[in-house]
């Protein structure tokens, strides 16, 4: 198996993303060779230690809420020393802490939902996609690795989200490190001890120490730092694989010198990615019925590809256009308790939507994979019907009403 990263490399960072002393590392790495066609890809990556702060008001200049000239696909969200006294860490566990749910709030509307998240107590690492990338994104670990007090404190260390990204390995590690210079052996060994406990335990897939990160010493001033590393051609043109395609773009490195939350300043930086999708189609196509009408059930159609392999707790969710996250379902039904029919790659199950109240909303089914922790299918945005949109006609058939 080669491993690529940016552009045709064995290994790299899309971005390390440090807000002193606190490092936000990405590395893409590639599992099998690439398709033909090529797509490009906006990515935004974002660092702040925002030093027990709420969040404020308005994040439109940090999110790049207003700029005309940028379609972003992915947010990459790394904060650091969030507030993890016993009373907020009790109420963020029962509920979204502060943070997230401004996130959501504010990226929700614009059909970004929240794919994962991992904290460890002021450490969070936040990933969003528009909805449309949700099939082609496989959630393969998340971890955390404390390197405070005696190593057991997760007041210093990293979390890690680790996945695949349209067929590409994706590792996004967020740290909290020692400050100062005189901290720099301490630092290193804090930097190299999370490296070394955030490797995914699988064959056959690149490890994180793969790149060469830990030769640079951890920043501690707030920027950002990336770098590409090219594999050598010899290794590149072999008759079994075609050329690969997977090139990062810098657009813009911004430091956010408005925000005055916290002590320090966030910053971000915008990539282009212009890859070629390993995998092009989803595990999973879904069909609602058509037209759709707010009777008690809904039937559901659904077509599986040979490879994929389903469980007795494969579940899929029915969500409003703007959902924040895959737990914001209105309804859902087991696939294999509610099946009503199947055959060769076509199968039919019934979801209740009898609860849900008349409205102009549009909706989305989410096909949820149990195996594979992810979302491997979605729908096209459809309207329900009232219920008064059937009348019953002379020979009690339904008949279309306007």
């Amino acid at each position: 198996m080669q491993k690529h990263t940016f552009p045709i490399q064995t290994t790299a960072d899309c971005g390390a993303a440090v807000s002193r002393r606190s490092p936000l590392s990405v590395t893409w790495m590639r599992a099998h060779p690439p398709s033909s066609m090529a797509s490009l890809l906006s990515i935004h990556v974002v660092t702040w230690n925002v030093a027990s702060a709420a969040p404020p008001p308005d994040l439109s200049d940090l999110l790049q809420l207003n700029n005309l000239n940028l379609n972003l696909d992915v947010y990459v969200i790394g904060l650091q020393e969030m507030n993890c006294g016993i009373m907020s860490l009790l109420s963020d566990t029962a509920f979204e802490d502060p943070w997230s749910s401004f996130f959501m709030d504010v990226l929700s509307p614009l059909s970004f939902v929240k794919v994962s998240s991992v904290r460890m107590q002021g450490l969070l690492l936040l990933i969003f996609a528009k909805y449309q990338h949700l099939p082609f994104i496989q959630i393969l670990s998340t971890k955390s690795t404390p390197t405070g007090l005696f190593g057991y404190w997760g007041n210093k260390g990293g979390v890690k989200i680790f996945l695949k990204f349209y067929g590409y390995y994706v590792s996004i590690v967020n740290c909290h490190l020692p400050p100062h210079v005189a901290n720099n052996d301490q630092r290193l060994e804090h930097f190299d001890r999370i490296l070394e406990m955030q490797n995914f335990e699988a064959q056959d897939v690149p490890n994180i120490l793969d790149h060469d990160e830990k030769k640079r010493k951890p920043a501690w001033t707030d920027r950002i730092l990336w770098r590409l590393k090219r594999q050598p051609q010899a290794a590149i043109h072999t008759p079994t694989l075609s050329a690969p395609h997977f090139t990062l773009f810098l657009r813009s490195y911004v430091s956010h010198m408005l925000y005055s939350v916290s002590d320090h300043k966030p910053v971000t930086s915008t990539f282009d990615l212009e890859l070629k999708p390993l995998v092009s189609a989803p595990l999973i196509t879904l069909l609602p019925e058509s037209p759709c009408t707010a009777e008690s059930d809904m039937l559901i159609s659904y077509s599986l590809t040979a490879d994929f392999l389903s469980s007795p707790w494969d579940w899929i969710g029915l969500y409003k256009v703007g959902l924040r996250h895959i737990n914001d379902y209105v309804s859902y039904v087991w696939v294999r308790d509610n099946q009503v029919s199947f055959s060769d790659g076509l199968n039919q199950v019934y979801i209740d939507i009898s609860d849900i109240r008349e409205t102009e909303d549009q909706f989305l089914l989410f096909y949820y994979s149990n195996n594979l922790h992810s979302v491997v299918g979605i729908s096209t945005p459809f309207k329900i019907q009232p219920r008064s949109f059937l009348a019953e006609g002379p020979l009690d058939e339904a008949q279309p009403q306007i």
